[in-house]
């Protein structure tokens, strides 16, 4: 199945002038073959090759395949710069040809040309990939970690009578208590933290 907003590995199916069409299973629907423009296919490729892109819709709102990774793909999160504001949203830069939308209603706080806000990535009602302030809808709680691993993270929102949420790897939801904390902390510090405790639901103390 070939997904929005992650990399994968992808088949070439067949050759067109205008580039590739990729597949990612063997008795896949031609329908759902997805293009990769001529300009970033590999040189020398054939059908059958495996190539390593990024899915995501351009300024048409089809869905088309790049070598090119962005900034940020589905499950992280990371800080991306606004390069223009518009009355439903602002646009940001994430590496690729078409600017990501950050909708009104996904920013937190006040949004300014030319700032830098910690976003993550998710699919809006349209299927369309879009950022979002909201961290709690895109990070997992399917960590690989246990008690007493030591752990990074990026602190991305900071609550009285709670403590410090953290991104850990950028991926997982994670909380340092506030009776843990012991230094004054600030939204975007990386820290080195200990897991506590791995919660029912997944999320982590720290």
């Amino acid at each position: 199945m070939i997904k929005l907003g992650e990399m994968q590995d992808l088949e070439i199916a067949k050759k067109v002038d205008i580039g590739v069409y990729l597949k990612s299973e063997a008795n896949e629907n031609p329908e759902d073959r997805v293009l990769l423009p001529i300009k970033q296919v590999p040189e020398n490729a054939q059908v059958g090759d495996k190539i390593n892109v990024f899915i995501y819709r351009d300024s048409s709102d089809r869905i088309i395949a790049t070598v090119r990774k962005p900034k940020i793909v589905m499950g992280e999160i990371t800080y991306l710069k606004v390069v223009e504001m518009s009355r439903i949203g602002a646009f940001m830069n994430w590496g690729l040809e078409k600017d990501l939308f950050l909708p009104f209603k996904e920013q937190v706080g006040d949004i300014k040309l030319n700032g830098e806000y910690m976003v993550g990535l998710y699919v809006d009602k349209s299927d369309r990939l879009c950022a979002t302030m909201n961290l709690f809808k895109v990070l997992r709680t399917d960590s690989p970690y246990k008690v007493n691993d030591v752990v990074k993270g990026t602190i991305f929102s900071l609550k009285r009578g709670l403590g410090a949420m953290v991104a850990v790897d950028g991926k997982y939801l994670g909380l340092i208590h506030e009776g843990e904390i012991l230094k004054p902390l600030h939204s975007g510090e990386i820290v080195e933290v200990r897991v506590s405790n791995v919660k029912e639901d997944g999320k982590l103390d720290l």
